[in-house]
């Protein structure tokens, strides 16, 4: 029999993206109000993987990612993933998404994205949100899945999440002490 036992804190991470960079500046702001204050933001970069977000946001979007300094529980995410969704709600404009936001959390052994849409690979959560598995930790690096969004599995994006997760870990060194 497995006991239960109770969790690790995880790494609250979101990806950010939108038309302008003002709209990613003030969706930084709007997070760092709700969930403390970041100790990670990454360059301004072209979101450019997939065109799937063109018809409704239109082209040429940038993109952020973020990891906020407190921890939280995985038990949160579905939360964090309904306030995400009311905030690209009320940036919209006639209907149409002007940012969109992806909360997930890195822990020791993986990178999860919250989703609203099911798939053989996500775990239903609750409140119509699931856990995406989008990255595995293992053998020293961050893998992707046959199922990875190709710009998670992108080296760069890799790295970046290793060095979060690098600071994740140095989080909770410090709290064992």
């Amino acid at each position: 029999m497995s006991k239960p036992n109770p969790t690790e804190p995880v790494k609250l991470v979101f990806s950010i993206f939108a038309k302008e960079t003002a709209l990613l500046n003030e969706t930084i702001e709007i997070l760092s109000s709700a969930y403390g204050p970041p100790d990670f933001i990454s360059a301004e970069m072209l979101f450019d993987y997939t065109n799937y977000y063109c018809a409704e946001m239109g082209e040429n979007l940038v993109r952020r990612f973020l990891s906020m300094e407190k921890l939280i529980r995985p038990e949160a995410l579905p939360d964090i993933k309904l306030a995400t969704n009311e905030i690209e709600n009320k940036s919209a404009s006639d209907s149409r998404r002007q940012v969109n936001i992806d909360p997930g959390y890195i822990s020791k052994a993986h990178l999860i994205l919250a989703t609203g849409k099911a798939y053989t690979h996500r775990p239903y959560l609750r409140e119509g949100i699931y856990a995406d598995l989008t990255l595995v930790y293992q053998g020293k690096k961050f893998c992707s899945l046959p199922w990875t969004y190709p710009d998670y599995a992108d080296e760069k994006q890799l790295l970046m999440l290793s060095k979060i997760r690098a600071k994740y870990l140095l989080q909770l060194k410090m709290a064992d002490q």
